[in-house]
């Protein structure tokens, strides 16, 4: 377990004492919220308006949420009357959902703003504005939508406010940029914050379909015990994305694919494929589990890495013209534990690609020996496989080899697949935003990093960041360089697709 002395956080094995309590997916045995003040920090940025505020706006129509206030703050002077007109545009534009203007309007009257040149003393007076018109003592939680540098100063100000008490912190990614940074923002939070009240967050997780790994493996007879080495050969996490770096040039050449990509959203997703059963369906049992896979991970090797940039990149405002910053990386990693030895895990992901995607396959291992004759096609079209789409329909699909209709013994490579809009329940999932701004509301600590677990991916990371190997380029609208042809032979990457998702339509009740 874990606990502090004074500000300090102090380990014992590896564990975190998080509040325990059952996860249950059903509205109507979720735990019931207190009232509370959700403070955003870079309130008109673009993460509020496409993702924060619709979130929220939905999770207050669904009646998931307690009785709550809304300040924004950021660097804009515009009030409270300009703000809630932000806010109406962007749930207007952005939102998943229906909007009435009743809905908008009781949404919008929970909205106060202050700018952030108000200072520590302006944003307290804003805080203390709201709990007075909710009453009692609502508990506060801070979303942190603002560039990593600041984060510093954010939570140093709300330090020197005296808002820290009942209070949670979202942080956004990355946290940190090598192991170093990472410590040294852990102190900073952590002389404010204590650990369980911090909430670093990665949207993926926050996902029906990466939720959906822990149902399929742990649920199901079915999974679990070929879920090893013994019956998988290799597993791939692919997320590519056509979109270009653009305005967020000057930050990405602080970080690139892989501190962006890599370190926040791909190692977690590993975590889940490759945790061990938790003792109990509760925050600190998974994330013990997660902080073994961490734990057991074994240095990047920057050989087995490749890096690419896309032509054009440094053309990008705000881009040096002989940049090495990567907007692509592929890498092989392995797990050193009893389940995983010998397993290896490619990882892929960068900007300006040939598809949008995020896929998780699994490979299991093909037969030992084929009884069957030459020209039958068996093996002609690789291994059996198990793939998971992060998209927010949650599909999943089967692979396998199957007999051709008529005669003769020729086989065929099919698939079994799922999705949430063949049961019309597409409508009934969360947002990540949504699932993750309520649970930390919760105090939920399941789908998010701990301090250990963020420095230790860091520490694994040392490798490749002291020696990156060369930028390699590619054209856009590709699939990287050709050099990931090598990384990952004699096995083949699975993006593009030979055999494509069944195009599903929802039914509208």
């Amino acid at each position: 377990m874990e606990r502090y002395r004074g500000r300090r956080l102090v380990s014992y094995r590896g564990a975190v004492a998080f509040p325990e309590g059952p996860r249950d997916a059903s509205a109507a045995t979720l735990p019931p919220l207190d009232p509370h003040v959700i403070i955003v920090f870079g309130a008109t940025g673009d993460l509020s308006r496409r993702k924060l505020l619709p979130g929220l706006l939905h999770l207050s129509q669904a009646g998931l949420v307690a009785e709550f206030r809304i300040v924004g703050t950021s660097l804009e002077e515009l009030g409270d009357d300009g703000f809630r007109e932000l806010a109406r545009e962007a749930c207007r534009r952005f939102s998943r959902h229906p909007v009435s203007p009743e809905d908008l309007d009781s949404f919008t009257r929970r909205l106060i703003y202050v700018a952030q040149g108000a200072g520590a003393s302006g944003l307290a007076a804003a805080v203390e504005r709201a709990e007075r018109e909710l009453g009692g003592t609502p508990r506060r939680l801070y979303h942190l939508s603002i560039p990593p540098a600041a984060a510093r100063d954010v939570v140093r100000l709300l330090g020197d406010a005296g808002l820290a008490e009942r209070a949670r912190v979202i942080m956004e990614k990355p946290f940190g940029t090598d192991l170093a940074s990472a410590r040294e923002l852990n102190e900073c939070v952590h002389e404010v914050f204590d650990e369980t009240q911090i909430f670093r967050i990665d949207h993926f997780l926050g996902k029906e379909a990466a939720q959906n790994i822990l149902a399929l493996r742990f649920a199901n007879g079915l999974f679990e015990p070929i879920w090893n080495r013994n019956h998988i050969d290799h597993v791939q996490i692919d997320v590519p994305e056509t979109l270009e770096v653009g305005a967020r040039a000057g930050f990405y050449e602080r970080t690139g694919a892989y501190r962006d990509m890599v370190v926040t959203h791909l190692f977690q997703v590993l975590a889940f494929v490759a945790m061990e059963p938790p003792t109990a369906l509760a925050p600190m049992a998974i994330t013990e589990e997660k902080s073994k896979v961490f734990r057991s991970l074994r240095p990047i090797d920057p050989a087995r890495v490749v890096r690419g940039q896309y032509e054009g990149y440094r053309a990008e405002p705000g881009v040096a013209p002989d940049s090495q910053t990567e907007t692509f990386v592929a890498l092989e990693c392995g797990i050193d534990n009893w389940r995983w030895s010998g397993v290896p895990f490619f990882l892929r992901t960068g900007k300006r690609m040939a598809e949008g995607a995020r896929i998780i396959s699994i490979a299991f291992r093909e037969p030992p020996q084929s009884m069957f004759p030459a020209g039958s096609g068996v093996g002609d079209f690789g291994p059996d496989h198990l793939t998971f789409d992060l998209d927010e329909s949650s599909r999943l699909s089967l692979s396998f080899y199957g007999k051709r209709p008529g005669p003769g013994m020729t086989l065929e490579k099919l698939s079994m697949q799922f999705s949430l809009v063949e049961v019309n329940r597409e409508r009934d999932t969360l947002e990540a935003y949504e699932r993750l701004i309520r649970d930390a509301m919760n105090g939920d600590h399941t789908l998010f990093t701990t301090a250990e677990g963020i420095e230790r991916l860091w520490e694994v990371s040392a490798p490749l960041l002291e020696n990156p190997p060369e930028v390699l380029m590619y054209a856009p609208g590709s699939w990287g360089p050709g050099q990931i042809r090598d990384l990952i032979a004699p096995h083949r990457w699975r993006l593009p697709f030979e055999r494509r998702w069944r195009e599903l339509k929802a039914t509208v009740a």
